[in-house]
């Protein structure tokens, strides 16, 4: 490995800087910024909060460097402060994502430009299994990113094992047991990336990744790895990998954008090498209190503006963005580097809401008067978009199969195994379902299983109108249900989902203890708030209780706002509705284990007043935001 610390400054430097020479603080920072934004920008994935934390990071790199007792740890003082400011970013995010209930999914969203793993791609010119590696990481769990950050500069030898397990306060033992983990999980997706882009490629890997929406995951990972593993085509392909440390030994920083190499000095090591000349003033009353100076920042010699000023007095954004110049040749690799079909990608957040019972599907109760649900002319005209997540509940009407083809819906289910009178639009999924115990037969079973490798059950058991099966019943058919070799979600409970001894809480238990396989929940929500925020909060909370529960994907294939009281319905107006249905699945493409949603329903009539059309060409105002969900 070759020496750490590269282009860090020497400690004469550091201690001129401390002891106040304004010229040798400047250089300190310019040398430093190169770690502490490779350091921050892998760990947030190519956030485009990257250039805020990295400012923040220098701020208190300037304000409380003078409290630094041994400039020889300015590099490890140096990374924990960064580290720091990573996990304040990441608990600010996490309020923020629960304030606003999803409503600004721009808190989560990745900056396309600034996706390291690409950046790292194109600025290297990294080619081959170096290629192979950077792409790999892409499919990480969210919690290993920081460790990745550190583990990857450790690797290219910019700090040391002791200085990653000082920044993340474990010890080396902890750190090496993590770093295996995350190391085994690299090379797993490392055979991922490069089955992917075989070419003619595996035809049974394509089936696997039929439904899979393009975006590396950790989920997707595990799912496409067990193929790679067990495949022997696939597995033959990386039969030649080349260890990790060998292919990022030596590899250099990544460059920081231009923009902002315009503003460091352009000579960091010559800057280092005149450290012994200086002759530093004494410390300023704002120095000594760990403060950064309040009667001017220093400037450089030809009076403009020092790296250390705009850190300090600079408004949030010192780093320019990244996305001028690269986001094109970024966007294309990351086509060119994994097998996108049509449909566009989604990726993360989750104690119930009160009880309300769910609606019966078939026989549903007068409602209450609402407004009407013929669409607002004041609605804007959003794109339609496809996406292999978004679903619908269908049920036969005029123009039901036109209005399934115009919703852009890329999945539905009839509550059945059969969809007679709907036909299936070129690209739609139909999703067989066996609804009740009376379903269980060899003729649905077969129909069931030759519709698709996925299988819904057993339609809200724990309602007496519904399926009305008690978990003994349902835990004893469950083997004729595995025996279709199908991917099986849970039974669907109207309400309940993560409470102890609930319903499904017995039925998983049980499963559990039986050895019956379950691959993903099955959930119905209905909110009867009908405020936006707070109906979207509630429903995340939800699927977070239940997914933690049972740590399993979740598909939400009934939800809608519905009040139901004294056995009606009431309704929300088509705009609260809409706002509703746009917010929801801003929120639901955050959350990493929801694999799909289906709204309730397509047909929009006077009892079904959530329904996307009232015929197969009219939307409604609800339709069209559910045209434009992803």
């Amino acid at each position: 490995m070759s020496s750490a610390g590269r282009a860090l400054p020497d400690v004469g430097l550091v201690v001129a800087a401390r002891q106040g020479d304004q010229r040798a603080l400047d250089d300190v920072v310019a040398a430093s910024l190169p770690l502490v934004y490779n350091i921050v920008g892998r760990a947030l994935r190519g956030h485009a909060d990257v250039d805020d934390v990295v400012q923040e990071t220098l701020v208190r790199v300037i304000r409380y460097l003078p409290a630094l007792n041994d400039p020889a740890a300015y590099r490890s003082w140096l990374v924990a402060i960064t580290i720091r400011q990573v996990r304040d970013w990441e608990q600010r995010r996490r309020v923020a994502l629960n304030r606003d209930a999803g409503l600004d999914a721009i808190h989560n969203v990745p900056d396309p430009a600034s996706d390291f793993a690409g950046m790292t791609i194109l600025r290297l010119g990294l080619t081959d299994q170096r290629r192979e590696v950077a792409e790999a990481t892409r499919w990480l769990d969210q919690d290993d990113q920081e460790l990745l950050s550190l583990w990857w500069l450790e690797e290219t030898g910019e700090i040391d094992r002791t200085e990653v397990a000082d920044a993340l306060g474990l010890s080396p033992g902890h750190v090496a047991v993590r770093i295996h983990r995350m190391k085994e999980q690299i090379q797993s997706a490392r055979g991922v990336v490069r089955a992917l882009r075989a070419r003619p490629g595996c035809p049974n890997l394509r089936a696997v990744a039929a439904e899979w929406d393009g975006t590396p995951s950790p989920l997707w990972r595990k799912r496409l790895a067990r193929h790679v593993r067990d495949c022997e085509s696939c597995a033959r392909l990386g039969a030649n990998l080349l260890p990790i440390d060998r292919l990022l030994a030596g590899l250099p920083l990544l460059p920081l954008p231009a923009g902002l190499s315009a503003h460091f000095p352009s000579a960091v090591p010559q800057a280092a090498s005149q450290a012994a000349g200086h002759h530093p003033p004494g410390l300023t009353a704002e120095h000594a209190a760990g403060q950064a100076p309040t009667g001017g920042v220093p400037t450089d010699a030809g009076g403009g503006q020092s790296l250390v000023d705009l850190a300090v007095n600079r408004p949030r954004g010192l780093v320019p963005s990244l996305a001028a110049g690269v986001v094109a040749a970024v966007l294309a690799i990351t086509l060119a580097v994994v097998i996108l079909p049509d449909d566009p990608a989604a990726p993360s957040w989750a104690a119930p809401p009160p009880p309300a019972p769910a609606p019966t599907v078939f026989a549903s109760p007068s409602g209450a008067p609402s407004p009407s649900a013929r669409p607002s002319s004041r609605a804007p005209a959003a794109p339609a978009v496809s996406s292999a997540r978004k679903g619908v509940g269908v049920w036969n009407f005029g123009g039901a199969s036109q209005a399934l083809a115009n919703s852009k819906a890329g999945w539905y289910y009839t509550w059945g195994t059969q969809h007679p009178g709907v036909s299936t639009p070129r690209g739609v999924t139909f999703v067989p379902m066996i609804r009740s115990a009376e379903n269980v037969t060899a003729a649905e079973l077969a129909r069931a299983k030759g519709a698709g490798p996925d299988l819904l059950t057993f339609n809200e058991p724990d309602l007496p109108e519904q399926a009305n099966m008690t978990v003994e019943q349902a835990l004893e058919l469950w083997p004729q249900l595995m025996a279709t070799g199908s991917r099986l979600g849970s039974p669907a409970v109207a309400w309940g989902g993560p409470e102890p001894q609930g319903w499904l809480d017995r039925f998983m238990t049980g499963a559990q203890a039986r050895g019956h396989r379950v691959d993903f929940i099955t959930l119905h929500w209905f909110g009867a708030d009908f405020a936006t925020a707070t109906a979207v909060n509630q429903l995340r909370q939800y699927l977070q209780a239940v997914y933690q529960r049972y740590r399993k994907p979740i598909w939400l294939t009934e939800f809608a706002l519905i009040r139901f009281d004294g056995g009606g319905q009431q309704f929300p107006s088509q705009e609260q509705q809409a706002a509703f249905l746009t917010a929801a699945t801003a929120m639901l493409g955050q959350l990493s284990y929801v694999q799909r949603y289906a709204w309730f329903g397509l047909p929009a009539t006077d009892k079904d007043r959530s329904g996307l059309f009232s015929d197969g060409a009219e939307a409604t105002l609800v339709g069209r935001a559910f045209q434009a969900a992803r």
